[in-house]
């Protein structure tokens, strides 16, 4: 199969996926772009390290039970991108989120930084009009703007919910922001501590969901390789809690975003993503 327009396969593949996306369940696409790093730079190489380590693991999830090897899955490559600010890029993933969708695939994007999610959440959302969206991050993410921009990955969840006809948010366990983002926080009812993240997401069950997994809501002794690391996060036991809950959602989109792989020479962070990827994979793939 010719590639598809929208997208660039040079490179690396995710383990057990094929290029063709004819018969496929689920597409996984990267953005590499991180134009709006407010700290460090270096989430552009976040999806090809992604794929290359992803080799490393089983194909085989224990908790989940499943394989990929018995998933049909495409990985359709990386989202031809413009240079520069992040409008262009933003409407870019739009299209491409929308052409997956088209193909009758579920999209899962890997970033890239944060800001290039309003454009996947918009055009799922256009396919699901009830779609709700939760959020795994260290930040809230509700500025307006930072540093001028209004599309800077520090605004990528208000961006979101300008986009998600819902207005339907929850933020799980967020433990950094501005004073004025956490009282929006308290006030709105979205932030979510770990202890309830089960019973919150309960409340959810039929209605299709987005998962946007910021991989700094990990702690930085697990996730070293992001950008803007936080101390005081989370580690794998508190995502495979999600993941458990999650089995009982309609899952119909996601992505993962924020790794800066050159961060961390160990490359455990890529691999950590890897997982998160996988887990995603299966959840999407199996509903």
């Amino acid at each position: 199969m010719a590639s598809l327009p929208l997208f660039d396969t040079d490179g690396a593949i995710y383990m057990a996926s094929r290029r063709d996306p004819a018969g496929c369940r689920v597409g996984l696409f990267g953005v590499p772009y991180d134009g709006t790093t407010s700290f460090r730079p270096g989430t552009r190489f976040g999806p090809a390290a992604i794929r290359e380590v992803s080799s490393g693991l089983e194909t085989y999830c224990p908790q989940l039970q499943l394989d990929l090897e018995d998933l049909a899955f495409a990985d359709l490559g990386a989202v031809e991108i413009p240079f520069g600010n992040p409008e262009p890029v933003v409407a870019a993933v739009r299209r491409a989120t929308q052409a997956v969708l088209e193909l009758g695939l579920k999209p899962l994007m890997l970033g890239g930084e944060h800001s290039i999610s309003s454009g996947a959440v918009a055009a799922v959302a256009q396919r699901h009009p009830e779609l709700a969206l939760v959020q795994l991050d260290a930040h809230a993410d509700l500025r307006q703007e930072w540093l001028g921009a209004r599309h800077s990955h520090a605004c990528a969840m208000r961006r979101c919910l300008e986009v998600l006809p819902s207005g339907q948010l929850l933020q799980i366990a967020i433990r950094s922001g501005t004073r004025e983002e956490f009282r929006e926080l308290s006030s709105s009812g979205r932030l979510v501590a770990i202890e309830r993240m089960a019973e919150a997401l309960r409340l959810l069950r039929g209605r299709p969901l987005y998962l946007t997994v910021d991989l700094d809501w990990f702690d930085p002794a697990v996730m070293a390789g992001t950008g803007t690391p936080e101390p005081g996060g989370f580690h794998w036991p508190d995502f495979a809690a999600l993941v458990e809950e999650l089995r009982q959602h309609q899952l119909v989109g996601a992505d993962v975003v924020e790794l800066a792989p050159q961060l961390d020479p160990s490359g455990v962070s890529s691999v950590l993503a890897a997982k998160v990827t996988r887990s995603l994979l299966l959840l999407l793939g199996a509903q």
